[in-house]
């Protein structure tokens, strides 16, 4: 959420950031709804305060019939006031919904599209495997190494079930290790953190209104999140954070669940898209200034790309156009891993960055050495998501004679070197 006086002093930028976006919003007729939110605030506290004085006045020792005068007035004073403060309860509703809607303004780097299509890639990182004999897909490989069941998963679960299986459950836990082992040596705190959250949290970090049907909503009226962002943004809801610990940096872990809503058709077998999976999420909470939120974006994004390398994996990293931003991004990159059998990139990890969209919405504040109280700044990425990426490790590591090579990396957690040997 942005700050009523930027969004009435900057109205163009607001206007031109929801174009850029492809996102429908009038600021015109937030600022109308502003202005009559304003004069009925008015109106009502002048009301009270002439309420004051009239109870003051009666209290007084007035003659019987000034006292009778005194509260007829009151009287319509009241039924005054108690229709105005309706009004005015009516109008902060439309108001709140209006500003939960308005979008942040993209950087002047992200560049104009429509969808990921018009995504532009910075740069490419990896040579591709060149293989001397037709490579096989994750399906095939994990069937052959017993490494999943998804007959059984569908069976259990439903559309998009899984289960991963011995070297195939073990080389996920791996990944899981690795990246938190690297994460933590850098200085992010592990986490462990919940998935079921509260229609609050998700409104504060911004998945909701928007994104509410891609959520799977409990019997009692929580969610479970699809990222374990959501859960880590809110840990600080509502407190003052000390200036000299800035930034706080996590590594937070939880499943995620997500319906995948609009995606039925795409991605329907195999491990890319399922409605239950696990992530490992950088979050980071940043002084209140650009340059800042600038250079941790490109922070955390580093963090991935250097285990991405360690791992061999060939990948290239997208800036995202404004209409595939969301509603609180002010610019985002996407990496994409090589997938030998479908011959192209696919995502893996998305680095955003928001201001203070997100913390304003959640409260999250600090004093900053002039003693102003602030809110902090925004920003997460994905460490690595389960069991997507285990496609690409699969297949970009897979040999002639069937076996795959497990990434010098995370043999030391796997205690081989092979996969089928």
């Amino acid at each position: 959420m942005l700050d009523i006086k930027f969004i009435r002093e900057n109205k163009e930028l607001i206007q031109e950031g929801a174009r850029k976006k492809h996102i429908n919003f009038d600021v015109e007729k937030l600022i109308e709804t502003d202005d009559k939110r304003l004069k009925l605030l008015k109106a009502v506290e002048d009301m009270r305060a002439e309420q004051n004085r009239t109870s003051l006045m009666i209290g007084n020792n007035l003659e019987p019939a000034q006292r009778t005068q005194l509260l007829n007035e009151m009287k319509i004073l009241k039924e005054d006031m108690k229709n105005q403060e309706d009004e005015l309860k009516s109008v902060m509703h439309e108001w709140q919904l209006s500003m939960l809607q308005v979008p942040n303004i993209p950087d002047i780097s992200v560049p104009e599209g429509e969808s990921d299509e018009q995504n532009m890639e910075v740069r490419v990182v990896g040579e591709k495997p060149v293989f001397s004999f037709t490579p096989k897909s994750h399906l095939e490989l994990m069937e052959m190494h017993d490494l999943a069941d998804f007959e059984r998963g569908s069976k259990v679960s439903g559309f998009r079930g899984y289960f991963l299986k011995n070297d195939g459950a073990r080389l996920e836990m791996a990944l899981w290790n690795y990246f938190m082992d690297s994460l933590v040596q850098k200085g992010y705190r592990a986490m462990i953190v919940p998935s079921l959250v509260n229609r609050e949290t998700l409104f504060g970090t911004g998945y909701l209104p928007q994104g509410e049907e891609d959520l799977y909503k409990t019997q009692d009226g929580d969610y479970l999140a699809g990222t374990g962002e959501v859960a880590t943004m809110a840990y600080y809801s509502g407190e003052v954070l000390e200036k000299e610990k800035l930034p706080l940096k996590f590594a937070s872990f939880s499943p995620c669940f997500r319906r995948e809503a609009g995606a039925h058709g795409k991605d329907v077998k195999g491990l890319y898209r399922v409605h239950e999976f696990f992530k490992l999420e950088q979050v980071v909470l940043c002084e209140a200034s650009h340059e800042e939120s600038v250079k941790y974006h490109e922070e955390v994004t580093k963090n991935v790309e250097d285990l991405l390398t360690e791992l061999g994996l060939p990948y290239h990293v997208v800036i995202n156009c404004g209409g595939d931003l969301g509603l609180g991004q002010v610019k985002k990159y996407d990496i994409e891993v090589w997938v030998p059998s479908q011959e192209k990139y696919r995502e893996t990890h998305s680095a955003s960055y928001f201001h203070d969209f997100q913390t304003r919405r959640l409260n999250i504040r600090y004093k900053d050495t002039e003693g102003k109280m602030r809110y902090v700044h925004s920003l997460n990425n994905t460490a690595v998501a389960t069991p997507r990426i285990l496609i690409s490790i699969l297949e970009n590591n897979q040999q002639a004679d069937g076996t795959i090579k497990i990434p010098a990396p995370l043999v030391k957690y796997m205690g081989k070197e092979y996969i089928g040997k």
